[in-house]
């Protein structure tokens, strides 16, 4: 299987960066090939509901580095969603690279591929319920079937590096692909 994680954290060496390299180190010691994408360095338009990618060919006309991001979302089995909790939502990196997928619900080329979201909250687990319903709902949208989250108290940059029953959750899930 082929993973790809994208990071909607704006620190590398964060929180969500560990959980994420976690669930990817379980995957790979059952085999599953994966690559890990931060978000934050590409240049991404917000969505304008110009519903372009509707017609024809089913592509978004924003020319931006999300086209780069298309095709690594296009050659992966699964994909990894990993963010902070902002205000019980993601990240605005992350939610805009969400709403860029809208050419998908035309196409319906997602249809199939499994999604994981990995979340870390300073007020744990119970704060991330809005988010991971938000990912639950637009995965269904998208046809994609989520198998798997990650939802842990962590704040403080590395604090989950203490915490090494959280960390093996998360490994235990990527082994479990």
């Amino acid at each position: 299987m082929n993973i790809v994680a994208f990071i909607g954290s704006p620190r590398k060496k964060s929180n969500t960066d560990f959980l994420v390299d976690e669930v990817l180190k379980g995957a790979g010691s059952k085999g599953h090939q994966s690559e890990k994408i931060y978000l934050y360095p590409y240049n991404m338009s917000p969505c304008i509901d110009c519903r372009k990618c509707k017609q024809g060919e089913f592509v978004c006309v924003l020319k931006d580095d999300m086209q780069e991001l298309y095709e690594e979302i296009d050659r992966a089995d699964l994909l990894i969603f990993g963010t902070p909790n902002y205000f019980y939502g993601p990240t605005a990196k992350m939610k805009a690279f969400v709403d860029r997928l809208r050419p998908y619900i035309a196409s319906g080329k997602l249809k199939g591929k499994k999604a994981i979201v990995v979340i870390p909250a300073a007020d744990g687990p119970e704060a991330c319920g809005p988010m991971v319903e938000m990912f639950r709902k637009s995965f269904d949208y998208l046809g994609v079937q989520l198998v798997g989250k990650v939802v842990v108290t962590a704040y403080e940059k590395a604090e989950i590096l203490k915490n090494e029953k959280e960390l093996k959750k998360a490994y235990d899930l990527g082994a479990s692909l």
